[in-house]
Formats: C-alpha cells, structure tokens, sequence
C-alpha cells in the first residue's frame, strides 16, 4: 500500500481530504497490481465506469456556462474533444497522478505510470472515488476546478476548432489515427412513409459494430451512429485496440 504521506500529498494536489481513505487507495488500483497482489480486494475498473458519467456531467456543466448560445450539438462535440484519453491524461499529468498508481511488474517496466491510457481511466477511477465519498457536489467541483484551469490555459480558438468538425469526421480522425481504418456505415432499416421516415445505420471499424444511430435522414443516422461511437471507444481506450489484434 501507499504510505501515508503519498495519499496525503496527492489529497493536497486534489484539495479535497477523503473521509473513506480505502476509496482513494482503491482508485489507483490497476487490475494488473490486483491479479499479483491477492489481497487486494478489487481494482479501479468499477470507479473508472462511474467517473465517467461523473466526468461527463460536470464538464457538460462547464461548457453550457462557457457557451450558453451554443445548441446541443455543438456542445456535444466540444464536450467529445475535451473528454478524451490524450485530454485526460494531460489533465492527470498536472497533478503527477502517475506516481501514485498501483502496478503490476509488468506495467511497471513498460512504462505503465506514463500511459493515457492508465493515467485517464485512474482520472476517472478518482472522480468516482470523491463522488462515492463526499457526494455529487464535491465531485462536480473537483472536475470543475480542474478543467477550467485547464481550458484557461487553452487558446479559444482550439476548443471552437472542434466545432468545424462533425461527428463523422471525428470519427474517422480517430479511427485512423489508431488502426488506419475507416469507419463504415451500414443501413440497418427505414420505417414510416415517405414524407417522414426514420432511418436506422450502424457504424463499423474492422468488422466489428461500434454504435446504432437513427435520424430523419441516411446523414442524421450516421451521424448520431458516430457521436455514440466516439463516446464508447472514449470511454474504453482499450477498444480499438482489441480490434486491432
């Protein structure tokens, strides 16, 4: 386990003091330390899932502040091009959360404390933690702080760039960044007459189906198929990669 004065030290980085301490030291919990160390009852897989809706409310609050004329889809795709691996484990680098982690041997010699992968989902992991120990109000204001020091620090101009981008191409920017694939769009279905349809289009990378999306138009479908996408593989790093092998 941590010694007291790392969870001290990262509890100041944080400014927030927990009163359940096990659900800090289980945030930082990598499944491959749980598998060498058996008496670790559990990782932080379970807190990286509830911090990501955690995340995903308090940076929605952030950007509907920021931007208050702006429609849904345009905060959509801003909140996608902050909530992401590279953004987050930018953020989980300012407060050396690194250094904290709990790994495996072999996490450890592969560089496993400078990951983006590890560094986001643990980000994560931590958000749950303050929200399980203090409530939803501490949490929010935990990302809060952290994210609009960060935006500060951004030009507006990149944070805008996200909106010269639909979802399609997001998509597709990422797909190919991490497998060198394009994403395909499938027609599941159409239903209704013709003067109101409802289309139904799947999108997917490597044979595999990412996400469902439906729209009054072939266009509105993909579209909403590659805004789902975008939030899974998001919220899973992991995902294109296991498609990858």
């Amino acid at each position: 386990m941590l010694q007291s004065v790392d969870l001290e030290k990262l509890q100041d980085e944080l400014g927030y003091r927990f009163n359940n301490r096990d659900l800090l030291f289980r945030s930082l919990v990598h499944r491959s330390y749980a598998y060498e160390n058996p008496d670790v009852v559990t990782d932080n897989e379970t807190l990286e899932f509830l911090g990501d809706s955690v995340l995903g409310l308090a940076v929605s609050h952030i950007l509907i502040e920021r931007f208050p004329d702006y429609d849904e889809g345009e905060l959509s795709r801003l909140r996608s091009s902050i909530v992401n691996e590279r953004e987050l484990a930018h953020i989980a680098s300012t407060i050396n959360l690194g250094d904290y982690l709990l790994l495996g041997k072999g996490e450890e010699l592969s560089g496993g404390r400078q990951k983006p992968s590890l560094l986001s989902n643990a980000l994560e992991a931590l958000f749950a933690a303050v929200y399980l120990d203090g409530g939803l109000d501490f949490a929010v204001r935990l990302v809060k702080r952290m994210f609009s020091a960060y935006l500060e620090n951004r030009e507006e101009e990149y944070l805008l760039k996200a909106l010269d981008k639909d979802f399609k191409t997001q998509l597709q920017e990422l797909t190919q960044a991490r497998l060198k694939l394009t994403p395909v769009y499938f027609l599941e279905a159409e239903e209704g007459p013709d003067h109101d349809k409802t289309f139904h289009m799947r999108v997917a990378v490597a044979d595999r189906v990412l996400a469902h999306g439906s729209g009054k138009s072939k266009k509105e479908a993909q579209q909403e198929a590659a805004r789902k996408a975008i939030e899974l593989v998001n919220g899973n790093s992991e995902l294109l990669e296991q498609d990858a092998s």
